[in-house]
């Protein structure tokens, strides 16, 4: 049964069904859901999740960095030894559903690889 595209987003599950995986790997999109047989080859995001998250992680991390700066005063290694584990950890996190939610939104809006919603393809005319 589907569900809706953030939830399916959220747990890295086809568009279409909701049950089928969306990634053979790490970020790599699969070439069709395993359940329901929708063909996710053209189903990808590019880089766009990867640009959303390095605005917002980038954000997060600066701001921290900020506050323990002038809470605390540490030598700057310690900011060296913290910070990069952190925005590895939290990019982690969120790229698989961040990804997943542009490739459900690409879905649902029919979008295809050069063409809004509502556009014909090119016929070469």
């Amino acid at each position: 049964m589907a569900t809706g595209s953030l939830s399916n987003a959220m747990r890295c599950r086809c568009p279409r069904c909701g049950v089928g995986k969306l990634y053979a790997g790490f970020l790599q999109v699969a070439e069709r859901c395993g359940h329901c047989g929708l063909d996710l080859k053209k189903e990808d995001s590019g880089d766009g999740a990867a640009a959303f998250l390095i605005f917002f992680i980038g954000a997060i991390v600066v701001g921290l960095a900020f506050k323990l700066e002038f809470s605390a005063e540490p030598p700057f290694w310690v900011h060296l030894l913290l910070w990069p584990p952190v925005i590895v950890g939290l990019i982690a996190i969120t790229a698989p559903p961040a990804k997943a939610w542009l490739i459900a939104q690409q879905y649902r809006h029919k979008s295809g690889e050069g063409r809004q919603e509502g556009e014909r393809p090119n016929d070469g005319q």
